[in-house]
């Protein structure tokens, strides 16, 4: 079979700037950064529902003011939605019940900066775009996309992400289009390996926007943190969340959403195959 394959599944009407989705029972739970939501879409009935992880807030926050929801992750009945860190505003973990329907914010500002002191990035290169929990171990990507470039994997164990907790890091190179690095923007854990999306963007700011060159899928394997493979998936699209789909023996499904970086309220969710025999 083919290494992979690439489709627009369908469009959901009513979130946009997806930056993060979680494919769970039939349902897709998303984040869209300059929104105060977390999104459910059913795929079945195609029904969406808003619900609300920030008070008083709405579909287009202003960037300024936006808490940059950039990742989010799960375990067992609970969503994880984190902010970028990019500001002093985006600091905020939400965590979100699915079954009792509970919410609760933690404030991340001291993890926030011991990694910051840990990874050595400045407070305007820091910039989280992917997180992975396995309930025992929380994966936190930094987005290489500010002028220092660095793409680091932090693994943080520990009792809590607020007071107790202990700090690895992997800082990697990843692949250039046109010159420029690509840099982390999503992850999701199966099977011992992190898959991860990476995107190119002219720009050397965690804030401003840059022209987009293209997407990669990667992987890593979890024992020896190293990046076993990259392939380029696009030329064009800013691929933004990445969550399993389905797998068989032959080949893993995901689905994977674009941040359009515009203030239209309309997402593309897409399909990739990959090849299991990489």
């Amino acid at each position: 079979m083919e290494k992979f394959t690439l489709e627009l599944l369908f469009h959901i009407i009513g979130i946009g700037s997806a930056s993060g989705l979680i494919f769970k029972d039939n349902n897709l739970f998303i984040i869209g950064d300059n929104s105060g939501f977390l999104y459910e879409y059913n795929i079945e009935s195609k029904n969406l529902q808003r619900h609300e992880i920030i008070e008083n807030t709405t579909d287009n926050i202003a960037k300024i003011d936006k808490p940059d929801f950039e990742a989010i992750t799960q375990h067992d009945d609970t969503l994880y939605v984190f902010g970028s860190g990019s500001t002093e505003k985006r600091n905020k973990m939400i965590e979100i019940n699915t079954v009792a329907k509970e919410i609760r914010t933690n404030d991340l500002t001291d993890l926030y900066s011991v990694m910051q002191s840990f990874g050595e990035i400045k407070p305007e290169d820091f910039n989280i775009e992917g997180a992975v929990y396995t309930g025992e171990e929380w994966y936190l990507l930094n987005r290489g996309n500010g002028k220092s470039a660095k793409n680091i994997l932090f693994t943080i164990q520990g009792k809590n992400l607020t007071n107790e907790f202990k700090i690895l890091s992997n800082n990697y190179k990843l692949p250039k289009i046109k010159g420029v690095r690509s840099s982390f923007t999503d992850a999701v854990i199966l099977d011992d390996k992190i898959y991860f999306l990476a995107t190119a963007e002219d720009t050397d700011s965690t804030y401003n926007d840059g022209e987009i060159l293209g997407s990669f899928i990667g992987c890593i394997d979890k024992k020896t943190m190293k990046i076993t493979f990259t392939e380029k998936i696009s030329d064009t699209h800013k691929f933004e969340g990445l969550t399993v789909y389905k797998k068989s023996a032959e080949a893993i499904e995901f689905l994977l959403c674009e941040d359009n970086d515009t203030a239209e309220l309309k997402s593309n969710i897409y399909k990739l195959k990959l090849s299991t025999h990489y």
